[in-house]
């Protein structure tokens, strides 16, 4: 997995930037941000070069009575800015200024007076481009801004400093992600939005369809051209009838053959005519029905359809192939939540692995939450002083300690003891702790933080509050499936050895109340060459809750959708 080792000084860590010249962008005729100021020496060494850059001014102010001004120039390659100087003779200054003015410049690079708090800036002697910006108007002023109210402008909210750190911060752990499990020999593998299957038995999907569309249009449509009446179907039945009997007149008069293929042809035309009628007159407003249900056989995909909580069962299918998967994608939820930890859309890392047990999905899930908080800390330590100096002063702490600490390991029998422990010493709850219940987060956060102050990963819950698809223990009561649960978030992963067995797994189907006819090509797998297999689901959104100490998870996703919101 990597040196586990404490990451290098801040002014290092982050850098991936060497002592040459600025780097182009390889598809763009400028100089990212990044490749000037993120060097070891601030940029100082490439004083005297000159360059082209280009990004949004985040502050700007006219000096030597409108002179030249300063501009404090930000393109979200890092967060750091570029300080450029311009003079009155090259641009229109009052322009410049503005903060939010997208400026493409190009000048020398010099280092500034001493003193000053930059190691290099831009004297501009070519402005390129200005995208100007009316402050009367723009929403994103340089003031202090709430995480509240950027939601409510939500396309331009990743110009400010959290958001492009949040969207930086979120590309590394994706890009970690995709690292750890290459690395290890699993295979990425799509699974589909659309699902006919509810892999947490819990109801909460939203429903995917086009029977209310088609409804719609079929109520207008019959507004605008009414239905065939009886008496339209009774004359469509009479043509039929009348060219018929011309029909039946012309072969025993012995017509030319010419006469009789022609009204042989008007036959037909006027059956194909009193068809369209019938099926016509058969059609009513409305969504379709049968035997007083949603005939959702008259749907897009013949049946009912969801937009998917998980892509662990069809995931599975290709573990019992090629042994060690993982699916990385949206997942969506309806369910009517207002908390700062529910999202309607979110996104959830799934591996799966063939020939593995509970022990090995443990150390799995553990490596991979070690290799994303090691991740971090060597490629995105500047946005994590971010992090640290606008939300949570012990992030960067945080991650070192969960990167090099051996996680404990619990049953949830033993969980609930040390609970009720805590409970006879007076803590108190919201949620009753007793044994058999599903633990709140309230409860996971005192184990991970109070108690134990690391990460902790229960094991060995209760069969009554977890999904069929988990391995029954021999002792008929629990199964072997754990939970992650890590400071500031609680429960960070959710996975279990799943259930081999074939008839086994029925049971528990039956048990769960759960029609077994969606879940028969599920237990194919149990029937045609079952193995031992495991797996588990990581909130991505709450590992960047986790990682950030951002506490509202509608912050850390770059279009949250939540009951009420759905914006662009």
């Amino acid at each position: 997995m990597g040196d586990q080792a404490t990451p290098p000084a801040p002014e290092l860590a982050a850098m991936a930037i060497n002592d040459g010249p600025c780097l182009k962008h390889p598809f763009s005729d400028r100089a990212p941000v990044r490749s000037i100021v993120c060097r070891p020496d601030g940029g100082a060494g490439l004083a005297g070069q000159r360059v082209r850059a280009g990004g949004w001014v985040k502050t700007g102010r006219e000096q030597g009575k409108g002179s030249f001004a300063f501009l404090e120039v930000n393109d979200g390659s890092c967060p750091a800015n570029l300080q450029v100087i311009v003079d009155a003779g090259v641009a229109d200054l009052s322009t410049l200024v503005q903060t939010g003015t997208c400026v493409l410049v190009e000048g020398l690079l010099k280092v500034p007076p001493e003193g000053t708090k930059q190691k290099i800036e831009l004297r501009v002697d070519k402005v390129l481009h200005v995208g100007p910006t009316d402050p009367a108007s723009y929403p994103i002023p340089k003031t202090k801004l709430s995480l509240e109210f950027l939601r409510d402008h939500i396309h331009l909210r990743p110009r400010t400093n959290t958001i492009s750190a949040v969207a930086r911060i979120r590309n590394a752990l994706a890009f970690a992600t995709h690292s750890f499990f290459q690395e290890h020999g699993f295979l990425y593998v799509h699974t589909p939005i659309i699902t006919t299957s509810d892999c947490e038995g819990a109801g909460e999907m939203f429903q995917a369809t086009t029977l209310i569309s088609e409804a719609e249009k079929l109520d207008k449509e019959l507004i605008l051209n009414p239905p065939p009446t009886e008496a339209d179907i009774e004359a469509a039945k009479c043509t039929v009838g009348e060219k018929s009997s011309v029909v039946a007149q012309l072969k025993a008069a012995k017509a030319t053959k010419e006469d009789i293929s022609a009204s042989v042809s008007d036959l037909k035309k006027a059956k194909e005519n009193l068809s369209r009628v019938e099926e016509r007159a058969k059609l009513k407003p409305g969504i379709p029905k049968k035997d007083g249900k949603i005939d959702y056989g008259q749907d897009f995909f013949g049946r009912q359809a969801f937009l998917t909580v998980s892509g662990q069962l069809q995931v599975e299918t290709y573990a019992c192939a090629v042994s060690s998967v993982y699916t990385f994608g949206p997942t969506f939820r309806a369910e009517h939540s207002h908390t700062s930890r529910h999202l309607a859309e979110f996104w959830m890392v799934e591996p799966e692995i063939a020939f593995a047990d509970l022990q090995d999905d443990m150390n799995c899930a553990e490596a991979y939450v070690k290799y994303m908080c090691q991740w971090l800390l060597n490629k995105c330590f500047d946005d994590m002083e971010l992090m640290a100096k606008l939300y949570d002063k012990g992030c960067i702490d945080r991650l070192r300690m969960v990167s090099s600490t051996p996680f404990e390991r619990i049953t949830y029998t033993e969980a609930v003891q040390l609970l009720e422990e805590a409970v006879r010493g007076g803590k108190e709850f919201e949620k009753n702790v007793e044994w058999g219940i599903d633990l709140a987060s309230e409860h996971e956060r005192y184990l991970t933080e109070d108690i134990f102050k690391k990460p902790v990963i229960v094991y060995n819950y209760p069969k009554g509050i977890k999904a069929f698809y988990m391995r029954l223990n021999d002792d008929s009561k629990t199964v072997a499936a754990m939970d992650i649960l890590v400071p500031k978030v609680g429960e960070l992963i959710g996975g279990s050895q799943r259930e081999e067995r074939y008839e086994v797994i029925q049971q528990r189907i039956a048990e769960m109340g759960l029609p077994l006819e969606p879940y028969e090509w599920y237990l194919d797998l149990r029937r045609y060459g079952t193995v031992k297999h495991c797996g588990f689901g990581l909130g991505f959104e709450r590992m960047i809750l986790f990682a950030t100490g951002i506490d509202n998870i509608r912050d850390v996703i770059p279009f949250p959708r939540y009951p009420g919101r759905a914006d662009l």
